[in-house]
C-alpha cells in the first residue's frame, strides 16, 4: 500500500466523524475531520510530513521554511521539518501564535530566527474550510518580512478556502480534497 492510501485509511479511522458540528468558520457541517487525531499519531504524523514535504518539494519556487498557526499546524510543521532533514534538505519550522507573546520578545512567530530575512515559506494546515485562518497567518508572516510561496493542507473541505486563498494570490495544494477523502456528499 502506498503512503497516500495509508494516510487516507488513518484519516478515515482516526479523524473523520459524522454528525452535526460547528466549524472554526462558524459554519455548521454534517461531518468533521479532526486532523489532530491523525497528525499526533506516530504513523499518521510521519505520513503527513512525508506527503506535505513532497508537495513542498514540487513547488516551482524553492521553500526555505515551513510554518502554520498553532495548534493545528504544530505537529505538521515539525513532521515536515524532520522529514526534510532525513532527506538531507533541512527546512526549518516556525509556529504562528494566535496572540502575540505577552512577555519577553512579544513575538507572533516562534522559530523565526532560524529563517533567513525574506525567506520564501510554505504554510501548512491540517484542514482548510474557508481559508480565513490562513489569511490571518499569511498577514502575520508577511508582516515579519517573509514571503508565503505556498499553502498546503492535508484536507481541503472544498468549501471556499481554495478560492479565498487564490483571490489573495495564494494557491492551495492539498493531499486530499473532501471528494478524494470521502466521496461526493449530498
Amino acid at each position: 500500500m502506498d503512503e497516500r492510501q495509508r494516510l487516507k485509511e488513518l484519516l478515515l479511522s482516526k479523524s473523520y466523524r459524522e454528525g452535526t458540528f460547528t466549524l472554526t468558520s462558524g459554519k455548521t457541517s454534517d461531518f468533521y475531520v479532526d486532523g489532530k487525531q491523525t497528525t499526533l499519531d506516530a504513523e499518521g504524523g510521519y505520513l503527513c510530513g512525508r506527503l506535505l514535504y513532497e508537495l513542498i518539494q514540487n513547488n516551482e519556487q524553492p521553500i526555505t521554511g515551513v510554518g502554520g498557526m498553532t495548534l493545528g499546524a504544530d505537529p505538521l510543521v515539525t513532521a515536515v521539518s524532520l522529514v526534510s532533514h532525513l532527506d538531507n534538505n533541512p527546512i526549518p519550522a516556525f509556529i504562528v501564535r494566535k496572540e502575540a507573546k505577552g512577555h519577553g520578545t512579544g513575538n507572533y512567530i516562534e522559530g523565526k530566527n532560524n529563517l533567513q530575512p525574506g525567506a520564501v515559506v510554505a504554510l501548512v494546515e491540517d484542514v482548510v474550510t474557508t481559508g480565513g485562518t490562513l489569511i490571518k497567518v499569511i498577514e502575520r508572516v508577511e508582516n515579519e518580512g517573509f514571503k508565503v510561496g505556498l499553502v498546503v493542507t492535508i484536507v481541503d473541505r472544498q468549501e471556499g478556502g481554495a478560492e479565498t486563498l487564490a483571490d489573495h494570490g495564494y494557491p492551495l495544494k492539498s493531499v486530499f480534497t473532501r471528494e478524494q477523502l470521502i466521496g461526493k456528499r449530498k
